[in-house]
């Protein structure tokens, strides 16, 4: 990234954290309200307040940055020429969200030519803002914050999702659950991938994994772990895009032997 837009991170940043907090204003006014619900398939729904969220971070975004595209879950797609692009999560946790069940946030990254340069996620029921931007440490609220230190699988707390397609699905997940689960210490599916890497972030748990998942899912809560110490892959221990399905994410420490288990080596590594 050139040098002079390092130097704006932090107006981004100054940007990102006030819109996290309103539109996670509005998810929480309305959690545990009637709701309009539609789905985009058997089992993934949309509700009106993804839509209302979405629409008020989108134009937010171009208000201040009328050049800037905007990639969004609901359906908000406006890359182009630009440099710059914001990936955004309206409701990561929908699933959560519309039954009442208090794990879902906001999340808003933004890439600047094909990196992910600042990213904030906001979890409206504990009021947590996870925070982080390049050449910056990562922070919740105003606390720096860093991964664990766990070295051992058998001792560590991991967490985990599922795809929307898991009943007809042949590669779901269940597989390496049920491989992962004979040895952490426990697995956790909270049910919003971003709260659970901000929560790896935090040292709250020591691992994460999932399948088939989507670039506004990822894309501000990667860049808030790294920041934090932690480490990405794909699962088979290659470079990992937000672009690519499959994350693998740790505290580092016990990254190789997760990737042992998730591929079926018999190795030890630990």
């Amino acid at each position: 990234m050139s040098r002079l837009q390092s130097r704006y991170i932090e107006q981004y940043l100054a940007f990102m954290r006030p819109l996290a907090h309103r539109a996670g204003a509005l998810l929480r006014q309305a959690f545990n309200k009637q709701l309009s619900i539609t789905y985009k398939g058997r089992i993934n729904p949309v509700t009106d307040v993804d839509l209302r969220c979405e629409k008020l971070i989108t134009r937010a975004i171009t208000r201040k940055f009328a050049g800037h595209a905007v990639l969004g879950e609901e359906g908000s797609d406006s890359r182009g020429r630009s440099e710059f692009v914001w990936i955004i999560d309206p409701l990561d946790g929908t699933v959560n969200y519309a039954h009442g069940f208090p794990v879902y946030c906001v999340s808003i990254g933004l890439e600047y030519q094909k990196n992910i340069v600042a990213g904030v996620v906001y979890d409206p029921e504990r009021d947590e803002l996870f925070w982080s931007g390049l050449g910056r440490p990562a922070y919740l609220n105003k606390k720096q914050i860093a991964v664990s230190k766990e070295t051992r699988l058998e001792r560590s707390l991991l967490a985990t999702g599922f795809a929307y397609d898991i009943g007809s699905a042949r590669k779901n997940n269940l597989g390496y659950f049920a491989r992962m689960a004979k040895r952490a210490q426990g697995i956790r599916r909270p049910g919003s991938a971003a709260i659970d890497l901000c929560w790896l972030a935090a040292g709250r748990i020591d691992g994460f994994w999932e399948l088939k998942l989507h670039p506004w899912d990822t894309a501000a809560a990667t860049l808030i772990l790294r920041r934090a110490g932690g480490i990405t892959t794909r699962v088979d221990g290659s470079a990992y895009s937000i672009f690519d399905p499959d994350l693998l994410a740790s505290n580092g420490r016990i990254h190789k032997v997760m990737m042992a288990v998730l591929t079926g080596r018999q190795e030890k590594v630990d």
